[in-house]
């Protein structure tokens, strides 16, 4: 029965997100009279279609996700295409007007492909907000007092710090302080804080560690942060404090795998992120919930990595053609994005393996 509500969980999680990410490229298309030819929920055989203002509305047999098809494509699944808007509706606001994805301006065909991603940090936005909004209480990065013989106190944290940076990165929220703790060596960093309303930087600040059975050794954090009352204000504050630390440190993990200091043994695909639904529905609503608003966080970013195939290099593309007004020669750019398309297959394939592998 687990095994079953994951499956669920984990296409509702899949599918919105996704959906929503293909929802943005069709509003963008919609408000620059862009025709979108079929706006799909799902995948598959359609079970329920209709035609409005000349695009075909569908939802399939397979609900992960949907597409949109543009400029003029036919879709697999049927045999006719949906006729064209009448003049009259084409006069009228967000509706489509005949204009192919290719006859835009470069500029409009860039907020196209880019709105994607722009519904993705909408939705995790949106997420962290309703996430937070059930909380008793929001965490500052405030010191309120130490455990006894604490560490951290005792080399130059103080009560009422407020902690503003670790090793000159920003803290934007209480988790930034044990990430960023996380990634030294020996629990050892320069704190700047603001104290008695000044900033002062804390160089040398230490904490104890601790190892468990399986040897893995983890920071101990010896202090304790005020509360913050939650009100529409500090909801919304705080839930923007952790879109950017969501994004930050899916960023930095993408530095982190291109520099070297982690390796594609760490990076997990599908299937990994099925198993941690699947924890996190052991967990409740609020972890799902949580997993979600960061899963669409990384999928936006991810689209906008300048990658040949995925969004971010078809934005290179259209800036390319928006500054220079000559589009990069289409056969360069089929092969540059068949390249980028197999490489993505690869990896992966590698990361659904190495997931299958950890369960097995």
């Amino acid at each position: 029965m687990s095994s079953l509500i994951t499956l669920v969980v984990s296409v509702l999680v899949f599918g919105v997100i996704i959906l929503v990410h293909e929802l943005g490229h069709f509003l963008a298309a919609r408000r620059f009279g862009i025709r979108v030819v079929e706006f799909s929920i799902g995948f598959g055989p359609a079970l329920w279609t209709r035609i409005k203002n000349g695009t075909r509305y569908s939802l399939r047999l397979i609900p992960v996700g949907g597409y949109n098809l543009m400029d003029g494509e036919s879709s697999d699944e049927d045999e006719e295409d949906p006729p064209a808007p009448s003049s009259a509706a084409a006069a009228q606001p967000l509706v489509v007007c005949g204009k192919t994805f290719s006859e835009a301006t470069a500029w409009q065909r860039f907020f196209v492909i880019a709105a994607g991603a722009v519904m993705n940090f909408l939705l995790g936005f949106v997420l962290l907000v309703i996430l937070l909004s059930y909380r008793q209480v929001l965490t500052s990065k405030i010191i309120y007092d130490f455990t006894d013989n604490a560490r951290s106190h005792a080399t130059g944290l103080e009560p009422e710090d407020e902690i503003l940076a670790i090793n000159g990165h920003h803290c934007f929220v209480a988790e930034d302080v044990y990430y960023e703790l996380q990634r030294t060596t020996d629990f050892t960093a320069d704190f700047t804080v603001l104290r008695d309303g000044k900033k002062v930087v804390v160089p040398d600040v230490q904490f104890d560690s601790t190892t468990d059975e399986n040897g893995n050794v983890s920071m101990v954090l010896d202090f304790r942060v005020y509360g913050i009352q939650v009100s529409p204000r500090s909801v919304f504050k705080t839930a923007m404090d952790y879109f950017i630390y969501y994004a930050r440190i899916i960023l930095r993990g993408f530095s982190d795998l291109f520099v070297g200091r982690v390796g594609l043994q760490d990076l997990s695909g599908p299937v990994g992120v099925v198993t941690a639904v699947g924890h996190a529905v052991g967990d409740g609503w609020r972890t799902v919930l949580e997993l979600s608003a960061l899963l669409t966080i990384n999928l936006g970013i991810f689209n906008l990595l300048p990658v040949p195939g995925l969004d971010g290099g078809k934005l290179l593309f259209l800036a390319w053609e928006g500054i220079t007004r000559h589009p990069v020669p289409e056969r360069l750019q089929l092969i540059i994005n068949t390249a980028g398309i197999l490489m993505l297959l690869g990896l992966m394939i590698l990361v659904t393996w190495q997931d299958v592998f950890r369960i097995l």
